[in-house]
């Protein structure tokens, strides 16, 4: 269920909930850089883009963002970068990223759409604009077949999410609602025990019988399914034409004014990136193992890598009316009482990005800069 526009207008106060998903933000230290002899980072060669010596980039090692992983493992973005240097920069989760991204460690950064609502939000729509979609889909409601046979056997159940209030976690409250299952979104508890942890963690916990079932991005999807868990729901199939956003590019409004030139680079870069992985799957899928191998130690094995690639699709579509509806999702669930969404997009470089290679034009949904 979508919110009406009106109710989304700037200026009104974020509940009381949303410090509590931000506030994460002060324990969380910044994203891990790549090593300096990482020889899967390409060398910037060439003339800088607008005397601008190297533009950090934010990320997750995480299959939804397939799109950052094989741009640079591939070098296709720096290659659009010419001799401005990509420094990336590796996040675990949404709320570090923005922290990283507000105190000017960062420049632009691959992330889901709560997070980027919620600091929106929290800056009084001054941090960040949403400047083109990357990933869709990608998420499921895993289950011990053992203790969960069917949709109506989560009443007392232990689910879990990555986070409070991440993307997936608002998911899941709202799906429950709608389920006329009541859960307190602060606290986790009702009538089923949603539980927060880290996506690392949720493999073990599941594995050790603490959980009956997560609702969980790929790869940690794939990973429970691979050890024994079973699809139960694949949010997929909640959504129009089975699309929803799950990645999308974020940029600095400060950066994006001062130096809309490598803004524009790093987004041909994507575009041609997600050509790229569209024409060459299995290359692609490939070079995500490899990225994921130097940004977090080890590749995933194929039983778990290649459902993973399948359920995500790559897109230069931000999918904005479903950012919009998941907002709404968030208001019903408690942990937001009116996100700021006016102006939280600015796809006028990735417009230009997509005539120049002679694709359509993509929608804002009427929230983006005037």
């Amino acid at each position: 269920m979508s919110v009406p526009r009106t109710t989304l207008r700037r200026g009104l106060a974020v509940a009381a909930a949303l410090p509590l998903l931000i506030g994460a933000l002060g324990a969380c230290g910044y994203g891990s850089q790549a090593k300096k002899d990482d020889k899967a980072v390409p060398v910037a060669k060439g003339k800088e883009i607008d005397g601008v010596d190297k533009v950090r980039i934010g990320y997750f090692a995480n299959v939804t963002h397939t799109t950052a992983l094989v741009g640079l493992q591939k070098g296709l973005i720096q290659k659009e970068l010419r001799g401005t240097q990509v420094t990336p920069q590796v996040f675990n989760a949404g709320p570090s990223e923005i922290e990283a991204l507000n105190a000017g460690a960062i420049d632009i950064g691959w992330i889901g759409p709560s997070p980027a609502v919620n600091g929106f939000t929290k800056s009084a729509g001054q941090n960040l604009r949403i400047v083109s979609g990357s990933a869709s889909g990608g998420v499921s409601l895993v289950v011990d077949p053992k203790k969960i046979k069917s949709l109506d056997d989560l009443r007392g159940k232990r689910i879990a999410t990555p986070q409070l209030g991440n993307t997936q976690d608002v998911a899941l409250l709202n799906y429950l609602s709608g389920k006329g299952l009541k859960v307190d979104a602060s606290t986790g508890k009702g009538d089923v025990t949603v539980l927060r942890q880290d996506n690392k963690v949720i493999p073990s916990s599941f594995a050790s019988g603490a959980l009956d079932g997560a609702w969980v991005p790929e790869p940690t999807a794939s990973k429970l399914v691979a050890d024994g868990g079973k699809v139960l729901l694949d949010e997929k199939k909640l959504w129009k034409d089975g699309k929803f956003v799950i990645t999308n590019v974020i940029v600095s409004q400060k950066f994006l004014k001062e130096h809309p030139d490598v803004v524009e680079a790093v987004l041909r870069g994507s575009v041609k990136t997600n050509a790229w992985i569209k024409a060459n799957p299995d290359e692609a899928k490939a070079a995500v193992n490899a990225r994921l191998k130097a940004d977090a130690g080890k590749e995933l094995p194929a039983k778990v890598l290649d459902p993973a690639f399948e359920n995500v699709e790559t897109t230069d579509d931000p999918l904005a009316t479903t950012l919009r509806d998941q907002a709404g999702h968030a208001v019903e669930a408690g942990l937001l009482e009116d996100p700021l969404l006016d102006g939280i997009y600015d796809l006028r470089l990735l417009n230009k990005v997509l005539r120049a290679e002679k694709q359509p034009a993509v929608e804002d949904a009427g929230l983006g800069t005037e």
